[in-house]
């Protein structure tokens, strides 16, 4: 896999990209990750990718001749599953969008940024419209870190035990059941008697019946899905 991301602010990606899974998988040579800086592609002698916004609006908008450069080169490059955009009110992020991410060959994120980018990008390249919750952040960078890590994880390798990711929250949309470990007791609080059992059918089941109630109490809403 490669993904390709376009920022003005590449700096902001340098440490979640270079620690954890996200670095191990790119030494694997599982996946290539590589940041662009935006102010690359303008022709503007002081690097300026951004201007106001026709129509009076406040805020500053990204300019459609840069981010075009930048697209319109490495799309010369290779062909592209999906071309993200990062914006607050694009589609709502989830575990489902990640597994269809996580099969893609080549993804280009473009990282929102000021007031957001001229329209007619939008328009003309961007496939997919992606926010990671409803709120706004003050670039899309972390958000395309968060799409990154959620996506990457999910490529076969990535985790010495692929199971482990299989049973993630949200999987099967439900919530992960509790989780313990040793020692079994602990200043009187103690774990759940059928996980020592070493009856995995009950075991199983017990995990079933905790995530349908977790999921039931705090994210009924995923039940509807």
């Amino acid at each position: 896999m490669r993904i390709d991301i376009l920022t003005v602010l590449p700096e902001l990606l340098d440490s979640p990209l270079q620690h954890s899974i996200v670095k191990r998988v790119q030494e694997k040579g599982l996946a290539e990750i590589h940041i662009h800086n935006l102010r690359n592609f303008t022709t503007d002698k002081h690097k300026k990718v951004d201007d106001y916004a026709f129509g009076g609006e406040a805020g500053m908008v990204m300019m459609i001749e840069p981010v075009d450069n930048a697209i319109s080169y490495l799309k010369s490059q290779r062909n592209y599953d999906e071309i993200i955009y990062t914006s607050p009110d694009g589609e709502k992020f989830n575990q489902k969008t990640a597994n269809k991410f996580s099969s893609f060959k080549n993804i280009l994120i473009l990282c929102g940024h000021y007031k957001g980018i001229d329209q007619r990008i939008r328009d003309q390249y961007i496939t997919k419209e992606i926010s990671i919750g409803d709120y706004v952040l003050t670039g899309g960078e972390l958000a395309a870190a968060v799409i990154i890590d959620s996506i990457v994880r999910l490529i076969p390798g990535a985790i010495s035990d692929e199971t482990s990711a299989l049973s993630d929250s949200f999987q099967d949309n439900l919530l992960a059941p509790p989780v313990y470990t040793r020692p079994s007791e602990y200043k009187g609080l103690k774990v759940p008697d059928v996980l020592l059992s070493g009856n995995f059918k009950k075991i199983d089941n017990w995990k079933m019946q905790q995530a349908e109630e977790k999921t039931q109490k705090l994210r009924p809403d995923l039940l509807d899905d």
